[in-house]
């Protein structure tokens, strides 16, 4: 999450990880793709929204499942572990990735 970018999706979908449980929203809102439907919000609601969840999360791991790689869209199917005050919020999602202007982006997730 430094100032290289990830060279692959899975690379990108564990940074992503990482800085939704450090509350890095201005990384997350960089990497993600601009028809996420995130981005129907206004960007002080998009930017609330994320530090609301990283904050109010316990991140206790990530399981990769599936990697389908390809040289401008690729999927990681992974499960996100995940705990909010005493309940477990875990779950499953299979990621779309696009390559824009040669970096991966975050596109949407299928549960």
């Amino acid at each position: 999450m430094g100032k290289q970018l990830p060279k692959t999706a899975l690379e990108l979908m564990r940074s992503r990880y990482c800085a939704y449980a450090k509350g890095l929203v201005e990384y997350l809102i960089q990497t993600t793709h601009p028809q996420n439907v995130l981005f129907k919000n206004k960007r002080h609601e998009i930017e609330e929204s994320i530090l609301r969840f990283s904050q109010s999360t316990q991140f206790t791991g990530l399981d990769i499942i599936e990697v389908i790689d390809g040289e401008k869209e690729a999927f990681v199917t992974f499960r996100a572990h995940l705990i909010q005050g005493q309940q477990d919020v875990s779950f499953q999602e299979k990621s779309r990735f696009l390559k824009e202007k040669g970096c991966w982006l975050y596109h949407s997730g299928d549960y």
